[in-house]
């Protein structure tokens, strides 16, 4: 159960943003209910994660990666519920996702780009400090562009599943109408 009540989605001064986050996500998921207490930080958030989402040029099997990675290493269940779905449609297979806690042992399911990836998410997570050695597997694989955007999508889902856990925000609470 979620620290905090949901907001109220009825209340008239945050309908537009509801209703943008309805065109946008389809639905108004748990995440956003919480964080329309903030409709400022709402706004804000949704921006952040619509450019990294849907704007940036990191492949999706990639960004799903990095998500399902990232929610398995700060034990963010919501939002591996989340992505799930969205990894398999991108690409990610099941074999890949059942393998993500121990990605390393896994050789021959995760390609050279996929390996390289992880281990970056692995290092920013973990230990926020990127070794040489990672990074430069990263930058002889992607261009600047993409290195950019590989790195703000684990700063961003970082961020994600520590707002998520901190106010213990879970699937199976219960719906705001």
């Amino acid at each position: 159960m979620a620290r905090l009540p949901y907001a109220d989605l009825a209340q008239p001064q945050i309908n537009e943003l509801v209703t943008q986050i309805e065109a946008e996500r389809g639905s108004v998921i748990h995440l956003y209910q919480m964080l329309l207490h903030s409709p400022a930080v709402a706004q804000g958030w949704l921006n952040h994660l619509t450019g990294i989402r849907l704007n940036s040029q990191v492949p999706g099997d990639l960004r799903e990666l990095i998500i399902m990675r990232v929610a398995i290493l700060n034990r963010a269940p919501y939002e591996a519920d989340q992505h799930a779905p969205i990894a398999l449609k991108e690409g990610v297979t099941q074999a890949q996702l059942d393998a993500l806690d121990d990605w390393r042992d896994a050789k021959d399911i995760f390609t050279e780009q996929q390996r390289a990836v992880l281990a970056y998410t692995d290092e920013m997570t973990l230990n926020i400090q990127v070794p040489k050695d990672i990074y430069d597997a990263v930058e002889q694989l992607f261009n600047e562009q993409l290195v950019v955007e590989i790195t703000a999508t684990i700063a961003t889902y970082n961020m994600v599943s520590r707002f998520l856990e901190a106010l213990q925000i879970h699937t199976d609470d219960a719906d705001q109408k």
